[in-house]
């Protein structure tokens, strides 16, 4: 550690530095947590001018009446100063207490700080501020004398920036305050602008003033679902309403932000309204608790306004009761007799003459008071809201909102009926997303992974379906919305994270720290995990737990296994996650690991050990279990979570010490994690395994392991690279393989180079190479690399042959290592041997000029492929599908399928059968009527196979250019004359008879009809 003040060196339980004596500033880091809060900066214009040539005591005199202004507006509005900075100062809104609307708060301060340093009357005193809403590590410094509370992260820069862009008196915001101040506070967008160390420009936006709108009328306004369900609660305010007219019924509901009170009690008083009732309407507002009789002089405003529309007009005050209306609502008095009351006597006279308002009214018509959000009511309203809720008047009915930390003590004597809202029922949450989304049976993926990511929380499913919306997941207008794109992580919506964390801040530290534990084990969690980890006794762990369960953060689900809990929500679990700092998450998940090996779960649950070992930053233990976990994954072929977890152990192995024996198993895992890829169909990953294994072999000397990945890297050739290319390779992976004796290597790059040679056109190479690897493979002590069985490998060996055979017109020979691969595939069961049987069987299908066959045999194949994510072979098959559709004569088929095959193909990279598809797919446009469209993909594709030597793919996009091709006149049959002699060149040097055939057939048609077409029917 080293000294703010000198930088020397401090021993960690220094309190003084032996340098220079200044007093150590120790981090307290338990009470260390991360925060999403309003950052304020604000400073003096050009401060260092105007005390250049002043003195200290002068200096600090000119510059000290502004920084006074600036702490009282700061502290107005409930933020902390973090720190000062001589001629301005940082502040931060929403920390230590989370509060939910720390943005419009620290708007407000802003404004007010800019008014109150103006009001000095120094015209030499400009302010300019920075606003930014971010996350934030939040910590307390403690020094010898004091604590201070301060924050740290890249927000704060931002803050700061915007504060140094400001012109003189000036507020400039993010885009992140202003999303969550919009409608509280007016804005003037400025562009997008360069800020000092920011890469790219942002957007810029400036206060101009706040609004007079209410909260619920910016609620309301943003509200994109109508009201649905709470029936026992409209049951309950409809009872209070008919007993209201022998005698006066109030009524509270309680509940957390965004469970919907407000709209709910919105549409009963308009209900009433309707009714002839008259309405009457407070909000109290958090902007306003420091400012006497807000939310009463808004009541009275509310009631007078009522009372003079009413026909028999208001009730008349005299005396001091009309003193007392006035000064509630800020007006001038006369009345001296006023001025010599006692403040007691005051606050008496108001509270009477209000109480004599709305008995007035009350006996001439039946009203509804409604006090909304009474947790935020000023100190000086209280009395008289009690007094005011107490009337005993027929007619009248009051409604209180309130969050269940903010009722005050006198709602009780009021024997008011309590009403706690919950969540929606999933029902009226799905209810509420058909009112957003819309009724398209596409969306009810999307509907049901929201309510159970919300609880049917009417605010949070609104805020989350608008997030999507705006980060473009979904298109259209709100009540028909449509996905143009797969909807991923449904994240937290900064307009929550404060709500979720103001709910975080009322439970106890204890509470909150078993909370983060069980945020750190997931979703669900056992008890006597937690109480393992947490290391409390029994009876604390029971009285966080009963805490927590009726909070609703950790709800109990199942009593008899082992007290399983779990969160309500996603969100309030990855709000607890969040708020740890990266120090305490190790140490979570440190403890979760040690407790998870200790109760034996190493091979039940390596997923889950690895999970928590890379977030303890125990990268050996992640690295083996993370490759335990990929195995386990590939053995039921979950090949997605095998890539995922092989990429887990294979950075968690890079992050350990430099060693040879590390260096070596790198090498082996990637070279093991290659089947993983290669059937997830991460095909460039796949190549860059191979190349990275290859690099690191040779940097150890490894001639063994360059072998095992130079035959990874030329298997991976196949699909990412030229035929040339993946040639090349594959010869010399041979050549080495057999040099060095290693037999399961030497099968590989025996199937490999057959596969390569069977995708340049060279099939006769492609059928004897294949072939010495199904007689090596059949062998009883047949071997393969690591990753791979000798079954598997022979069942490849025999697919690829029995493809090369049917394309050479060899269909006997074709069918015999089909059945060979099928009896492999049937005694497996293993999905990615019944998908390669699969396609086999359908590609002979196809040979034998059964085109209903084939597209059944795929479909079935298709099916599992989509079943357990056997990426690699999607193109493949769906390519030979859409050919069976075309053969069929299937047309709209076939290019829907043909189009969805050419597009996952270039996913992956899988060049061969991109060039396949556009062949085919040129074919049925050609069919439907698009001859051009067909004519142009044809040359492109013969041209690209040319190129890159692809000479069998070159042959049957000729043939398909002179079955497409036009022949109105001499030059056009010249042409296709020309095409079908190069399809029956290639074809005849490849020994491919059916196009052979076929070509051949065509051309001695056209041959025989030189006049006219009837050779193409």
């Amino acid at each position: 550690m080293l000294c703010f003040a000198c930088q020397s060196t401090i021993g960690a339980n220094d309190n003084w530095c032996a340098q220079c004596g200044a007093a150590v500033a120790k981090r307290v880091d338990p009470d260390s947590e991360q925060r999403f809060v309003t950052i304020l900066r604000a400073d003096v214009v050009d401060s260092t001018g105007l005390v250049a040539d002043l003195d200290p005591e002068e200096a600090v005199s000119r510059l000290e009446p502004a920084l006074a202004a600036m702490r009282g507006a700061v502290r107005q509005f409930g933020g902390i100063v973090s720190k000062e900075l001589g001629d301005g100062l940082a502040a931060v809104f929403g920390a230590p207490i989370a509060d939910d609307n720390h943005a419009p708060l620290a708007c407000h301060a802003a404004i007010e700080l800019v008014r109150r340093v103006a009001a000095l009357g120094d015209s030499g005193l400009q302010v300019r501020v920075g606003l930014h809403s971010g996350r934030v590590v939040a910590y307390m410094v403690a020094s010898e004398y004091s604590k201070v509370y301060e924050i740290g992260g890249a927000a704060q820069h931002l803050a700061a920036r915007l504060e140094a862009a400001a012109e003189p008196n000036q507020i400039y915001a993010s885009e992140a305050c202003q999303k969550l101040a919009e409608g509280n506070v007016q804005f003037e967008f400025l562009g997008r602008r360069q800020l000092k160390g920011f890469s790219e420009a942002l957007p810029i936006y400036r206060v101009t003033g706040a609004t007079d709108v209410s909260s619920w009328r910016v609620r309301r306004a943003r509200s994109v679902a109508r009201f649905v369900n709470r029936s026992n609660e409209t049951a309950l305010l409809r009872r209070l309403a008919q007993d209201a007219g022998p005698n006066r019924q109030t009524a509270l509901l309680i509940g957390d932000p965004g469970i919907g009170k407000s709209r709910l009690v919105h549409e009963f008083v308009d209900e009433l309204t309707r009714e002839g009732w008259l309405p009457f309407h407070a909000e109290c507002s958090p902007n306003l608790q420091g400012a006497p009789f807000s939310t009463l002089k808004s009541l009275m405003l509310s009631i007078l306004e009522g009372a003079a529309a009413d026909t028999d007009g208001p009730t008349r005050l005299i005396g001091l009761q009309r003193s007392a209306i006035d000064a509630v609502l800020d007006r001038p008095i006369s009345d001296p007799e006023w001025s010599e009351l006692e403040p007691h006597a005051r606050g008496r006279a108001i509270s009477e003459a209000c109480c004599a308002i709305l008995e007035g009214v009350v006996v001439r018509r039946r009203a509804v008071i409604l006090i909304e959000d009474l947790h935020w009511i000023d100190r000086a309203s209280e009395t008289v809201m009690a007094s005011l809720a107490s009337l005993p008047v027929p007619g009248l009915l009051v409604l209180l909102t309130s969050r269940p930390n903010g009722v005050p003590d006198w709602v009780a004597r009021c024997n008011a009926e309590v009403a706690a809202l919950r969540s929606l029922g999933e029902d009226a949450g799905r209810e509420m997303l058909d009112d957003i989304l819309g009724s398209s049976a596409n969306m009810a993926d999307l509907k049901s992974r929201v309510v159970l990511h919300t609880a049917s929380v009417p605010l949070f499913i609104e805020e989350v379906c608008r997030s999507l919306k705006d980060s473009g997941v979904l298109r259209g207008h709100w009540g028909d919305l449509a996905l143009a794109r797969p909807v991923g992580d449904l994240g937290i919506p900064s307009s929550i994270q404060g709500v979720i964390a103001t709910r975080l801040d009322r439970i106890s530290k204890e509470e909150r720290s078993l909370l983060q534990i069980a945020a750190a084990l997931g979703p669900q969690s056992m008890e006597s995990m937690l109480r393992t980890v947490a290391g409390l006794s029994p009876e604390a762990l029971q009285r966080c737990l009963i805490a927590l369960d009726r909070a609703e953060f950790l709800v109990r689900i199942d009593v008899e296994q082992d007290g399983l809990l779990e969160f309500p929500h996603e969100m309030v679990r990855q709000v607890t996650y969040d708020s740890m700092v990266e120090k305490l998450r190790e140490s979570v998940h440190a403890r979760i690991f040690a407790a998870l090996e200790a109760n034996g779960s190493s091979h039940d649950e390596p997923n889950r050990l690895c999970y928590h070992a890379m977030r303890a930053k125990d990268w050996q233990k992640a690295f083996s279990y993370g490759r335990t976990a990929a195995r386990k994954s590939l053995a039921r072929s979950a090949f997605a979570d095998a890539a995922n977890y092989f990429e887990i152990a294979m950075t968690a192995l890079d992050k350990t010490p430099f060693a040879r024996s590390r260096e070596a198993d790198a090498v082996d895992l990637r070279i093991e994690a290659r089947t993983a890829f290669m059937s997830a169909g991460k095909v460039a990953e796949w190549f860059d395994l191979g190349r990275d294994a290859e690099g690191r072999a040779n940097a150890i000397d490894d001639i063994g392991r360059k072998v095992a990945a130079m035959a990874v890297r030329s298997g991976a050739q196949n699909f990412y690279g030229t035929p040339i290319e993946a040639i090349e390779t594959g010869e010399e992976v041979a050549r080495l393989a057999g040099e060095w004796g290693n037999p399961g290597w030497l099968n590989l790059a025996q199937y490999s180079l057959g596969q390569a040679y069977f995708i340049a056109g060279r099939y006769r190479d492609a059928e004897q190479m294949l072939g010495q690897a199904c007689l090596r493979l059949s062998e009883p002590k047949a071997s393969a690399p690591p990753g791979t069985t000798p079954k598997t490998l022979e069942l490849l060996s025999c697919m690829m042959k029995s493809v090369t055979h049917t394309t050479l017109g060899e269909i006997d020979t074709g069918a015999e290592f089909h059945q060979r691969a099928s009896t492999i595939a049937n005694e497996s069961n293993r999905p990615f041997d019944r998908v390669g049987a699969g396609y086999s069987a359908g590609c002979l299908a196809l040979g034998r000029g059964n085109p209903g066959e084939a597209a059944a045999i795929l479909e079935d194949a298709f099916a599992i492929t989509q079943k357990y994510g056997i990426r690699l072979f999607v193109p493949v098959i769906t390519c030979h599908l859409g050919i069976a559709y075309l053969e069929q004569g299937r047309l709209a088929d076939a290019r829907i399928t043909l189009v969805e095959a050419r597009e996952v193909a270039r996913s992956v990279s899988y060049t061969s059968i991109v060039l396949r598809t556009s062949i085919y797919l040129a074919l049925a446009l050609s069919r439907l009527g698009d001859v051009q469209a067909a004519l142009n993909m044809l040359r492109e594709a013969r041209n690209t196979a040319r190129q890159q030597g692809f000479s069998g793919l070159e042959a049957e996009a000729l043939f398909g250019e002179a079955t497409v091709s036009p022949a109105s006149n001499e030059n056009d049959r010249t042409s296709i004359l020309h095409k079908l002699r190069a399809a029956i060149a290639i074809a005849s040097s490849s020994g491919t008879k059916p196009l052979l055939h076929r070509a051949e057939a065509l051309l001695n048609g056209m041959l025989a009809d030189p006049q006219g077409e009837p050779w193409r029917h």
